[in-house]
């Protein structure tokens, strides 16, 4: 955007932000009826379908042929009414909740002015079928009406002509942000950064503000602050809305207007730049270059995508999950994105089972160490996870430093060995309850006691050492965590407790 001058914040009118007028849900559960009423709605489309057909082919007249085009048009055009008037998000969650099949019809309804939205609501796995279902002239005519920071978003996944065709139509400074957006990495501010935003300068009265921002017919979205620049967009600082109208008209925005604001660079990690969001309760914050030139802004609604897509990333991390799945994905796309993990589990497998098979004449005589082992990898695998669970969000937090780490350590050391004593005494009395009457039954419980102790200690280490590590590599730290939890807590479960057994149960 042009600096103002002195007399006139602009001198020309801008253009109105383009926005679509789709009924906003009322509550948080508009999104799962509305997915109930379109599976509804294709069920009875499927079903009155069917009996048109079977009556048309059963007598094979003409005018029933007819009467089943009726028919699915009269469905369809309910089925099309439905979807406008959701908004674009409500869209993209029932797209994502129904099959290949149904999904493709159902996108076949939307209107071709909301495609461009919607594309950008859905998850990614979801958005590249939809787009292998569009042909190029579709897809330009859905994306050419985004902006350049939401095009940017789509970019990865169109074809590079449709890009090309696209930039082709925008106007150098719309050419210079996409260009800008693209060149960023993915998981960078500047990638999430948006360009639509509002500039004034620090020498003019807050009235001129005013009937400059009169001029636009809508505020950017989340616009909670305009920003104060120089002729060269150097970023002065901010005015917030609310000290333009509490004011007075002829005071000047360099009296105003906030210096010491929160300042993000283009580089910086997304994430963090969410962290920060959250801390400060922010609602956007200003981009700026290496010589603090204003370049765009972040806001809040970019930040919660972040936080979400933070967390999915983190769970699917956790299961050994290398990315984001199409709920209905076909069979054998889906069974290879779950093979690397799960071949590493039963490589891990198969080592516990050695483990186990190294003691084999310990479990021949006391047969009930097998029923017992079980509990004692169990727990430990259970504790493990909380203790990584709980370290694994305070990483994502930033709170976990090479200064802390240490201290944390010990105390989660601490908290294994007391639930050890606690949990472990009490597994041991059930032992013994259970085999009082055999010779063996207080060893038993003794047993249960330390392995137990020894082998939540065990997990408290591994929950804290596989994030730290993982970190500290480079990679990841929530990614395969629990498998490798689960695989050296029974390992090391076993090993605890049947050594100590064959060190009380010597022939």
């Amino acid at each position: 955007m042009t600096p103002p001058s002195a007399a006139d914040p602009r001198e020309s009118t801008p253009d109105a932000a383009i926005t679509a007028d789709h009924l906003i849900p009322s509550d948080p559960e508009a999104a799962s009826r509305s997915l109930a009423e379109v599976q509804g709605l294709l069920e009875r489309h499927n079903i009155v379908v069917e009996l048109a057909h079977r009556q048309r082919h059963g007598e094979g007249e003409e005018r029933h042929e007819l009467v089943e085009q009726l028919v699915q048009r009269q469905s369809m055009n309910e089925l099309r009414h439905k979807l406008a008037g959701l908004h674009p998000a409500d869209v993209a969650y029932i797209l994502e909740g129904l099959p290949v099949l149904e999904r493709q019809l159902v996108w076949r309804l939307v209107g071709a002015d909301r495609d461009g939205d919607i594309l950008l609501e859905v998850s990614d796995s979801v958005r590249e079928s939809l787009i292998e279902a569009m042909d190029r002239e579709e897809l330009v005519d859905a994306v050419e009406t985004l902006d350049a920071d939401e095009i940017a978003d789509l970019a990865p996944d169109l074809p590079s002509d449709v890009v090309a065709e696209i930039s082709a139509g925008m106007s150098a400074e719309e050419r210079d942000q996409l260009r800008a957006a693209m060149s960023y990495p993915e998981e960078s501010v500047g990638a999430r950064m948006d360009f639509d935003l509002v500039t004034v300068r620090e020498d003019v009265t807050l009235e001129a503000v005013l009937r400059y921002l009169r001029r636009y017919e809508e505020l950017p979205d989340h616009t909670d602050q305009v920003f104060v620049v120089d002729r060269h967009e150097v970023l002065k600082g901010a005015l917030p809305l609310d000290r333009l109208l509490v004011n007075e008209p002829e005071v000047m925005v360099m009296d105003v207007m906030r210096k010491d604001i929160m300042t993000l660079q283009a580089l910086d990690d997304a994430t963090d730049a969410a962290q920060a969001f959250e801390r400060y309760d922010l609602v956007s914050a200003p981009v700026v270059d290496a010589q603090s030139r204003l370049i765009g802004r972040l806001t809040v609604s970019e930040v919660v995508d972040v936080i979400r897509e933070e967390g999915d990333s983190d769970l699917l991390s956790q299961a050994g999950l290398r990315e984001d799945e199409d709920l209905f994905a076909n069979v054998w796309a889906s069974a290879r994105n779950r093979w690397p993990w799960l071949a590493l589990n039963l490589c891990t497998a198969f080592f516990a089972s050695r483990v186990i098979g190294g003691f084999e004449d310990t479990i021949e005589r006391v047969v009930a160490l097998a029923a017992l082992m079980p509990i004692v990898a169990g727990i430990a695998g259970n504790s493990g996870n909380q203790t990584m669970t709980l370290i694994i969000r305070s990483m994502a937090l930033g709170q976990v430093t090479d200064a802390n780490a240490k201290r944390l350590i010990l105390k989660e050391l601490a908290i294994a060995g007391l639930n050890g004593l606690m949990w472990g005494s009490i597994a041991g009395l059930a032992a013994w309850g259970l085999y009082h009457d055999t010779p063996q039954g207080i060893i038993l419980g003794g047993l249960m006691l330390l392995a137990m102790m020894l082998n939540l200690l065990v997990g408290a280490l591994i929950g804290m050492a596989v994030p730290l590590t993982l970190q500290k590599i480079g990679r990841d730290p929530a990614m395969g965590s629990s498998v490798l939890l689960t695989f050296i807590t029974d390992s090391m479960g076993f090993f605890i407790f049947l050594g100590l057994a064959t060190l009380f149960f010597r022939p």
